[in-house]
């Protein structure tokens, strides 16, 4: 992100680039920020294709047409799939195409043994849009909050990150709604963020899983009717509840290793506030417990996939059983 930033500041441009990775929300941003860069709203040398099926060849018929009344042509390439793909001939073409041409290829997923990725690399410049840090999150939270006149307290920033689906377009949208409702106040309170943020089904869960290891049977089965309420699907629900007890125990495993939050964030692949979050549920379950509540989870799920139990009744004795 910083090499294209660079880039733009500069305007010393290569001749391919390609946006990639998870966040949604970078690709798009640092998408439209090169697109203004490199041909500003000069439409008649810009053109755009999106989605499988798109023809090569007719990429390379575009790229061969000079661009008028401008120094370049830009061809934008979006989820078409080229970087999971053999891509021999447009990865080719690359190294000859006339230099007026410029190609900015953005994708979610890519092969990095792929032909094409490896070409646009040693010719130009790949931009992996990763999940920002949770430093970097709460900069970018403060940043936005400045600029409409908000703050929130530590306190409250935490508890908004836990609560929500950290998702960088989904953090924007729940800031929009806070901004809204907080109009006339400059803070933004944990009430705020009870009253209007929408709760991600992880911290539902992650609710209910605590609620199992304080033995409050009736509020964990109260949890899990509410999630069913607003239609997730008893199988995805098993899902998460795996999930959740896989994260506590890799979190006990590496904190009896003696290793600090922020190594045991970086092995896991999540942010450090993620594992803040579990470790004081982790001191109500041995290691030995964890891995059993896995190993159930996985047998609750064949039960369902064999058909001995239906999915609403596997995961409801599910919860009868672990807060019993």
């Amino acid at each position: 992100m910083k090499i294209l930033s660079q880039h733009m500041k500069s305007g010393q441009y290569k001749s391919v680039y390609l946006i990639y990775g998870e966040e949604d929300y970078l690709r798009k941003q640092y998408k439209d920020r090169m697109r203004e860069a490199l041909i500003g709203d000069d439409t008649m040398n810009y053109n755009y294709y999106e989605g499988k099926g798109i023809s090569v060849k007719e990429l390379i018929d575009v790229s061969e047409t000079l661009p008028f009344f401008n120094e370049r042509r830009l061809i934008l390439v979006e989820n078409s799939g080229f970087f999971s793909s053999s891509q021999e001939e447009l990865a080719g073409y690359l190294k000859e195409k006339p230099e007026t041409t410029c190609f900015l290829f953005v994708e979610k997923d890519v092969d990095k043994r792929n032909k094409l990725f490896k070409t646009v690399s040693s010719l130009g410049y790949a931009a992996n849009m990763t999940a920002p840090d949770e430093r970097t999150l709460i900069r970018w939270i403060s940043g936005i909050l400045k600029k409409e006149q908000r703050f929130m307290r530590e306190d409250a920033m935490r508890h908004f990150l836990e609560r929500i689906d950290t998702d960088m377009e989904n953090i924007r949208r729940e800031l929009d709604k806070l901004v809204v409702y907080t109009d006339g106040a400059q803070e933004i309170t944990v009430g705020d963020i009870d009253e209007v943020c929408t709760v991600y089904t992880e911290s539902q869960v992650f609710d209910m899983v605590r609620s199992v290891a304080e033995k409050q049977q009736s509020k964990a089965l109260e949890l899990y009717y509410d999630l069913i309420a607003q239609k997730e699907a008893p199988m995805r629900i098993l899902y998460w509840i795996t999930r959740q007890f896989n994260q506590l125990y890799q979190i006990k495993d590496l904190q009896s290793k003696g290793y600090p939050d922020h190594v045991i964030a970086e092995r896991m692949g999540v942010r450090d506030f993620v594992v803040r979050k579990n470790k004081t549920l982790c001191q109500r379950f041995s290691l030995e417990e964890l891995r059993k509540s896995i190993q159930i989870c996985v047998e609750r799920e064949e039960d369902v996939k064999t058909g001995r139990l239906n999915d609403r009744m596997a995961v409801e004795l599910l919860i009868i059983q672990f807060s019993a």
